[in-house]
């Protein structure tokens, strides 16, 4: 009997032997309720592993699923885990994780890129990803045109909702033609696609689109390009970042107003200050201000 033919065993596996093909980000609250769940009623189904020669003569894993499952084990201080052991080839072990990912409820846009684009660089033709992972042929082939062609905005726009994959495509399609561009909008309007906010969202994307280029990145080339998974994601988190960062700052401005305007009321409320104030004619304020020291619109 050869190794693919033997029948998968459930094994206690050491975890250091244990190795992650395909790793993805966790939502902490979720994996949270993965690791109390395990403690508190033990592990209900087993992590899948198929083994290979190791140089110091022994086995390790690759781990085909069950990455929530094997980093709860460890958050616990466990050492081991029970593991179904299955021969298969490293590729179909690679193919069986990214599906996977796939079949979750809530799989990630950017993980979903992620995963046709490793079944891409791997060689697959957009018929075999569309097969291996259960995807639409239409989708698969739209969003390996989206890759090719360096459209980050797109494919980010488009994993989000924001915009339909069809009508991401007409805009590829229309090039650099703002008429053109235009025209795929108004297409997608006629067809129903693109109604109410989802046309103002495209249109500002498009707009971004021509000013800032096809990319996310401030330093990435506009020319057409390929795009990796990596790069954007990255470019979605400096974004993400940029934005926390936008945020703190008003938010540092708002306390610093708010101080200010209390400041001032205390200093307008003593009447010889504002005594002192009328009469060097210093008695206004701009109107933003004098709106919130007098809320009611009365002055001192």
């Amino acid at each position: 009997m050869s190794p693919q033919d033997q029948p998968p065993v459930v094994q206690s596996i050491p975890m250091d032997r244990i190795e992650v093909l395909n790793t993805r980000e966790r939502n902490r609250r979720i994996f949270s309720e993965i690791v109390a769940n395990i403690k508190a009623i033990g592990l209900k189904k087993p992590v899948v592993v198929t083994p290979r020669p190791h140089r110091d003569g022994g086995l390790r894993y690759l781990l085909v699923c069950g990455e929530g499952r094997l980093k709860a084990f460890k958050a616990l201080g466990e050492t081991e885990i029970p593991a179904l052991v299955v021969q298969v080839s490293e590729e179909d072990a690679l193919i069986m994780s990214l599906t996977e990912n796939i079949a979750r409820r809530q799989v990630r846009p950017l993980e979903l890129l992620g995963t046709i684009e490793q079944l891409r660089d791997r060689q697959y033709g957009a018929r075999e990803i569309a097969t291996k992972t259960g995807l639409a042929l239409k989708y698969v082939q739209g969003i390996l045109t989206l890759l090719q062609n360096g459209e980050q905005r797109l494919l980010v726009a488009v994993e989000k909702g924001a915009i339909p994959l069809n009508a991401a495509l007409a805009i590829v399609g229309a090039g650099d033609d703002d008429k053109a561009v235009q025209a795929a909008l108004q297409d997608a309007y006629e067809a129903g696609t693109l109604r109410g906010n989802r046309l103002f969202d495209a249109r500002k994307l498009v707009e971004r689109r021509a000013k800032l280029g096809r990319s996310l990145g401030h330093n990435m080339p506009r020319k057409r390009g390929e795009v990796s998974s990596s790069t954007v994601v990255r470019a979605y988190q400096e974004q993400v970042g940029r934005q926390k960062s936008l945020v703190h700052r008003s938010s540092l401005a708002q306390q610093r107003l708010l101080l200010m305007i209390s400041a001032l009321q205390r200093l307008l409320n003593d009447e010889d200050f504002a005594n002192l104030l009328r009469a060097e004619g210093l008695d206004t304020l701009p109107q933003y201000v004098a709106e919130r020291v007098w809320p009611d619109g009365r002055r001192t």
